[in-house]
């Protein structure tokens, strides 16, 4: 499945993988995230960080009527204060879905799959 924007010119079509890859390295980058963790630990049987390349795993995408919601799922560092940096993630993913693919996110939750020590 893929998201539609329809524009003066035509139709752009950006695929799920692109948007979670985007969204993926957002993530990422705030300060106090481990990684990303699996939406589905149980059936994938995965506890583990994923790599860049398994960030579709942990992002959930839902097309709605004027933009994106977007489910991330995020291992996050011990001593850290998770408000703030689920509070982070949002914002950095809402910017860079809007700069990068010109998609508006609606929505944009945070879902903390777990809690570890970050190594030094």
């Amino acid at each position: 499945m893929a998201v539609h924007i329809k524009t003066q010119y035509g139709t752009i079509d950006i695929a799920n993988g692109v948007i979670a890859t985007v969204v993926g390295g957002a993530a990422t980058d705030v300060y106090g995230i481990i990684g990303m963790a699996s939406k589905n630990q149980i059936r994938d049987n995965l506890n583990d960080i994923l790599r860049k390349e398994n960030y579709a795993r942990g992002v959930v995408v839902r097309q709605e009527e004027n933009g994106v919601a977007i489910d991330v799922y995020i291992i996050v560092g011990y001593g850290t204060k998770i408000s703030e940096v689920c509070r982070n993630v949002q914002a950095k993913v809402k910017y860079n879905l809007e700069t990068m693919l010109g998609v508006t996110a609606n929505s944009v939750n945070v879902l903390v799959q777990g809690v570890r020590v970050l190594a030094d």
